[in-house]
């Protein structure tokens, strides 16, 4: 195949699959018809900001929009890394951004400083939180060594306004390992963030009270740290959330969240809500199960994909629709196929199980994902 023969896209979604994907297979991607029947046609302001940080993370890439926005020419560089500093905008979270660079990061030429500016929390997006509680344990288990490896939130800017900092910094790795995770195992421990800015500190204990009565329920481990933000590090709008994380004895983490109404809305965030709809979520998450949640879900495709030639596998929840359709783009730009089998129970926790004479209650079937890798190799990462 000619190497300048561009793989065609209609729409606007799913644009940050497509650029990870166009960067790491080399391959030039064209995307048509975006938003081509709405009243406010082509591309927004925040994908122009993606777009920025692609081109800033990379050398010789080269980007083309229409004059109305509704087709996008991007032909990808080299992937340089390096210390960049970016603002992310107020319409949609940092969590946004660092998603693309989570999955791109270690395949680049120099260990990866980033420092990105806006909207720290928000109800759409993944926050800077929970990015490293989900997807960071999933990214240790293919590159082995996390030493240079960390998401840290300088300032919480919640939305609308924003505000917030998050410095992500990420080590390069010549190649990924083989992995074969299958052992999702007992759920050992819950710990908890519970952060609030410009609003009164009484309001994340009550947070963190009405969270904590209902997990108490099923498990006496259960620790929700608070995060009470003031003066120039609690950003420029009001607001407040948790975020909680299980723990299994196999290491395994299953991450939920849930942030308060942004300041302007109608509807007022009552914090006792608050905190049992992140309990609801996160034993939501426990039932779907796995050895990554759905927000990581799309990562570990990913780097089991770009491995070596050799068999990875790894079990999973049902598989989120982001999810799905990272498999259908994996198979567009690496013309690879997963295979996909129902797992029920097995493994170390699953063998106890039926030993006792009956089947351990393990929550929603899961799916064991198998593939060979491609082989992809860092050829920018410099041998010492």
């Amino acid at each position: 195949m000619p190497r300048d023969k561009f793989k065609e896209f209609n729409g606007c979604n799913f644009l940050r699959q497509r650029l990870v994907l166009s960067l790491l297979s080399a391959k030039p991607l064209r995307i048509n018809k975006i938003r081509h029947k709405s009243d406010d046609p082509g591309i927004k302001d925040f994908e122009s900001s993606l777009l920025r940080l692609v081109d800033k993370i990379t050398n010789g890439s080269r980007i083309e929009v229409s004059d109305t926005g509704t087709k996008l020419m991007f032909k990808p560089g080299l992937l340089v890394g390096g210390k960049i500093e970016h603002d992310c905008g107020t319409e949609h979270s940092i969590g946004y951004f660092l998603e693309l660079l989570v999955a791109v990061a270690p395949f680049c030429k120099h260990p990866v400083h980033a420092i990105l500016s806006g909207i720290t929390n928000n109800q759409t997006d993944p926050s800077a939180d929970l990015v490293k509680a989900s997807c960071l344990p999933v990214l240790k288990k293919f590159i082995l060594d996390d030493e240079g490896l960390e998401i840290k939130v300088q300032k919480r800017g919640a939305a609308p306004l924003g505000g917030g900092q998050v410095v992500f910094k990420c080590p390069v790795r010549k190649q990924l390992r083989p992995v074969q995770i299958s052992d999702q195992g007992k759920i050992k421990r819950i710990r908890g963030l519970a952060w609030a800015t410009r609003v009164s500190p009484s309001v994340v204990n009550r947070v963190v009270e009405s969270a904590k009565g209902k997990l108490l329920k099923f498990l006496p481990d259960v620790y929700i740290y608070t995060d009470h933000f003031t003066g120039p590090k609690s950003g420029k709008s009001p607001g407040f959330g948790v975020i909680l994380t299980a723990e299994t004895n196999t290491g395994v983490m299953l991450s939920a969240e849930v942030c308060s109404n942004p300041a302007g809305s109608k509807e007022v965030t009552i914090p006792e809500d608050l905190g049992v709809q992140a309990a609801h979520r996160l034993l939501e998450e426990i039932y779907r199960g796995g050895c990554a949640d759905s927000c990581s879900q799309s990562l570990a495709t990913l780097h089991m994909c770009l491995g070596p030639a050799d068999v990875s596998k790894f079990m999973v929840g049902p598989l989120s629709p982001y999810t799905v359709q990272m498999l259908k783009h994996i198979k567009e730009f690496f013309d690879l196929m997963f295979k996909l089998e129902t797992w029920r129970g097995g493994g170390a926790s699953g063998a106890q199980g039926e030993d006792d004479g009956e089947e351990m209650k393990l929550g929603a079937d899961k799916v064991l994902l198998t593939c060979v890798g491609v082989g992809y190799t860092n050829l920018s990462k410099r041998t010492v």
